[in-house]
C-alpha cells in the first residue's frame, strides 16, 4: 500500500480559480491563479488527503460570477479502516452557492447561451469611471439590500476565504434594517464583447463597507423630532450619524498592481466626505499591504491642503530656551486647531490622521536634518531644542511630537518600565517609524518625478505608480511598534504597535 504522503497534496496548488466568459464554441479562460490561502476550507496544513493528480477547477463567469466547481484527479485512495478520501463536494458545498454544482456541459451551456449576459449592467449604481493603461474602468456602488447586490456578493464569498486572511464571509439572510447599513462596490473593467450575446464587463474587485454607529446626541435630535404623536416616524440607518467601516478589500490577482485599489479606496473616502451623516472613515483589521495603500491614498488627498494652509513644524515655539518645558508644547509647535478641522473636515481617523501628517511634517524637514542624515544625530541630542540650524530644531519637535503620541497609545505598558528602558524603547520606536515614513516619502518624490517626464501619462501614473511603490514597501508600518497586543477598535487601537499585529481583512 502506498504510504500516506503519496496520497497528500497541497491544497492551494490543487485548486485553480478560472474567469470565464463565452466563445466561439465553448466558454474560454480570461485568467487563471491559484488562492493564496484554503485553511479555511481544507485545515490550517492546507492539505488534501486521498488523490493523486487532483485539479480542483473553480470557474466563475466574468460579469457576473456564475460559479461552478469540477473536480478531477487520476487516483483516488480506496478507504482502509478508518483512512479515507477526503469528500470534497462535502467540504466545499458550505462555501459555494448550490448552483455551483451542476455538471460542466449545463454550465458551459448556460454560459454560452445566456440571454441576458450582453443587457448585463452591474448592481447599483455607477459612482467612478477611469481609464489606465488604455483601458476603461467602472466602478459601481450598491447596497446589500438590494438582492441583486446580495446575489453577485455570495458568490463573490469564497474569494474572502481564498485570498483576505482571517477573512469572513457575510452573512447576507440577516434582516434588511441590517442589510441596509452595508453598501458593496464593485470594480469593472469594460471589455469588446467576444460574441454578440456576451456581456462588456469583467470583475476586477471588491469592497464591503458597513455603517458603525456612533452616539452623538445632538446629530440625533436633529435626526428625529418628537412633535409627533405616537408611534414616531421610522428611521432608516442611512439617516443617523456613523462612522464607515472598510470590511473587506479585495482586487482579483490578475488586476493587482495596476492602480485599482488607490481608485476604489478613494471613491469610498469621497462617498464619505460627500455624506453628512458619516463622521469618518474607518477600517476593519488592515494589513500593512492595505495600510501602505491606504496611506499612500490619504498623503495623496491631504498633501495639496497641508501645502495651501502652510503646514509646519515652528521651531521658535514660545518658551524661555533657558528652561526645557516639561511637556511637549503641541499647540505651539503645530497648528493644532486648524489640523483637527482639516481632520474633520477629510473625515479621516484620528491616528491615521496623525500618521500622515507626522510623515507630511518629515518630509518638510532636509534629509541631512534627519536620522538619516546620521553625522547630526549625535549633535542634535545634546542641543535639542537650543539647536542654531532651525531645520535641525524642527527635526526634535517633530521626533518629540511623535513620542508623545506613541507615549499616549502605550502609556499602560511604558509606565511599567524602568525610565532608562523607557526611554529607551521610545527612541528605538520613533526611528522605526521614521524609516517606514522614508520609504513611502521616497516612493512619492520617485512618482512626482515620473509624473513631470511623462506629463503625457499623468492619468495612468497616477494609478499605477502609487501603487506599485507601496505595494514594494507593504512592510513599512511593520516597522512602527513595540512588541504589544491590543484588539480594540481602530480608532482607539492603533497605539505604539500600530497596525502590525492587526491581521488582514483587505
Amino acid at each position: 500500500m502506498a504510504s500516506e504522503g503519496d496520497w497528500t497534496c497541497d491544497a492551494n496548488d490543487a485548486v485553480h480559480i478560472t474567469v470565464v466568459q463565452p466563445g466561439e464554441e465553448k466558454p474560454k479562460t480570461l485568467s487563471s491563479f491559484h488562492p493564496q490561502f484554503t485553511y479555511p476550507i481544507f485545515g490550517d496544513e492546507e492539505q488534501i488527503f486521498g488523490y493523486r493528480g487532483l485539479i480542483i477547477r473553480l470557474r466563475f463567469a466574468a460579469h457576473d460570477l456564475r460559479p461552478h466547481v469540477f473536480i478531477s484527479y487520476d487516483e483516488k485512495f480506496k478507504t482502509v479502516g478508518d483512512a479515507s478520501a477526503v469528500d470534497l463536494l462535502k467540504t466545499l458545498k458550505p462555501w459555494l452557492p448550490e448552483e455551483a454544482f451542476i455538471n460542466l456541459p449545463d454550465y458551459e451551456k448556460a454560459v454560452q447561451e445566456e440571454a441576458d449576459a450582453k443587457d448585463f449592467v452591474p448592481p447599483g449604481k455607477l459612482v467612478h469611471s477611469y481609464v489606465t493603461g488604455q483601458r476603461s474602468y467602472e466602478i459601481w456602488a450598491g447596497s446589500l439590500a438590494d438582492p441583486k447586490v446580495q446575489q453577485l456578493l455570495d458568490r463573490a464569498q469564497i474569494f474572502v476565504s481564498l485570498f483576505i486572511e482571517a477573512g469572513t464571509p457575510l452573512a447576507t439572510d440577516d434582516p434588511e434594517w441590517t442589510l441596509e447599513r452595508w453598501t458593496v462596490y464593485f470594480i469593472y473593467e469594460k471589455v469588446t464583447p467576444p460574441t454578440p450575446t456576451a456581456s462588456q464587463y469583467s470583475l476586477v474587485g471588491y469592497a464591503t463597507t458597513y455603517r458603525w454607529w456612533l452616539y452623538e446626541k445632538d446629530q440625533l435630535q436633529k435626526a428625529v423630532t418628537r412633535t409627533e404623536s405616537f408611534p414616531f416616524p421610522e428611521i432608516r440607518p442611512a439617516q443617523l450619524p456613523a462612522r464607515l467601516r472598510i470590511a473587506q478589500f479585495l482586487i482579483l490577482p490578475p488586476h493587482q498592481g495596476s492602480g485599482h485599489g488607490t481608485h476604489l479606496y478613494t471613491t469610498i473616502h469621497t462617498a464619505c466626505t460627500d455624506d453628512p451623516t458619516i463622521v469618518e472613515l474607518t477600517v476593519e483589521d488592515p494589513n500593512e499591504a492595505f495600510d501602505a495603500l491606504r496611506d499612500t491614498a490619504d498623503y495623496h488627498i491631504l498633501y495639496p491642503e497641508f501645502l495651501k494652509q502652510k503646514v509646519d513644524i515652528n521651531p521658535n515655539s514660545a518658551y524661555s530656551k533657558k528652561q526645557r518645558p516639561r511637556r511637549v508644547p503641541t499647540s505651539a509647535i503645530i497648528p493644532t486647531k486648524l489640523l483637527n478641522d482639516m481632520r474633520l473636515a477629510f473625515k479621516i481617523a484620528p491616528t491615521q490622521f496623525a500618521h500622515i501628517l507626522e510623515m507630511y511634517l518629515l518630509g518638510q524637514i532636509p534629509a541631512k536634518n534627519r536620522h538619516e542624515g546620521g553625522a547630526n544625530m549625535a549633535r542634535l541630542l545634546i542641543k535639542k531644542s537650543n539647536a542654531e540650524d532651525p531645520n535641525e530644531r524642527k527635526y526634535y519637535w517633530w521626533r518629540m511630537i511623535v513620542k508623545q503620541r506613541l507615549f499616549k497609545r502605550s502609556r499602560d505598558m511604558l509606565i511599567q518600565l524602568d525610565m532608562s528602558d523607557r526611554i529607551e524603547k521610545l527612541e528605538e520606536t520613533v526611528s522605526n517609524v521614521e524609516e517606514g515614513y522614508e520609504v513611502l516619502l521616497k516612493a512619492f518624490t520617485e512618482r512626482e518625478e515620473a509624473m513631470e517626464a511623462r506629463q503625457d501619462e499623468i492619468g495612468d501614473l497616477e494609478t499605477t505608480v502609487i501603487v506599485d511603490e507601496a505595494s514594494s514597501s507593504k512592510d513599512q508600518r511593520a516597522k512602527r511598534k513595540f512588541t504589544v497586543e491590543d484588539d480594540e477598535d481602530e480608532e482607539d487601537e492603533e497605539d505604539v504597535n500600530d497596525s502590525a499585529t492587526k491581521r488582514a481583512k483587505v
